[in-house]
C-alpha cells in the first residue's frame, strides 16, 4: 500500500475538509494527497513521503518510535534477513526460548525487591524489543521457505 491509499483510507474516517481545516492547509492540497503523484501534475507529496525522507535523509528512527507510542504503541525494527541463513528450524526455536529465558531472567531480577526502577524498565524494553524483532526474523524466515527438515535421528518420531 502507497502512502496516498494510506492517506485516503484515513479520510473516510473523517473529513478532507476537517483535515484541511485543522491543518491549516487548502481542501485541494488534502485531496491532492490522496492520489497518486504523477507525470500528468495529479497527487502531491503527502506527509507521510516526507516524513519517510526525513527519516532517510536523518537515519534516525525516533520519528517512528515517537509516533508509535503517541498511539500507545512501540516500534520494533524488523531484523535484517540478508546473509544470515539457518537451515533447520530447531536452532532458531532453540534461539527464541534461550532469549525468551534470558527476558523473564531480567524480569525476575528487576523484581527481587518488588520494584522495578526507570533503569530496570528500559533493560526489560531493550531486551522484550530484541526477543520481538528475532521471532519476527523466525517467523518471516519460515514464510520465506528458509527452513529445512533436520535429519531424523533414529528413534526420533
Amino acid at each position: 500500500m502507497e502512502s496516498h491509499d494510506v492517506l485516503r483510507r484515513a479520510l473516510q474516517k473523517t473529513t478532507p475538509k476537517a483535515v484541511a481545516a485543522e491543518l491549516g492547509v487548502s481542501l485541494s492540497l488534502v485531496y491532492k494527497w490522496t492520489e497518486k503523484p504523477g507525470e500528468n501534475g495529479t497527487g502531491s507529496r503527502n506527509p507521510l513521503d516526507r516524513l519517510v525522507q526525513i527519516i532517510e535523509l536523518s537515519g534516525d528512527m525516533g520519528i517512528i518510535d515517537w509516533l508509535c507510542r503517541r498511539q500507545g504503541g512501540h516500534f520494533v525494527h524488523d531484523p535484517d534477513l540478508g546473509g544470515r541463513k539457518v537451515d533447520h528450524v530447531l536452532p532458531a526455536t532453540q534461539e527464541i526460548i534461550g532469549r525468551f529465558s534470558s527476558l523473564l531472567a531480567k524480569i525476575s531480577d528487576a523484581a527481587t525487591d518488588h520494584s522495578v526502577t526507570a533503569e530496570e524498565a528500559d533493560e526489560i524494553r531493550e531486551c522484550w524489543d530484541q526477543l520481538k524483532g528475532y521471532a519476527e526474523g523466525f517467523v518471516r524466515a519460515c514464510e520465506n521457505g528458509s527452513f529445512h527438515a533436520m535429519p531424523r535421528t533414529p528413534g526420533s518420531r
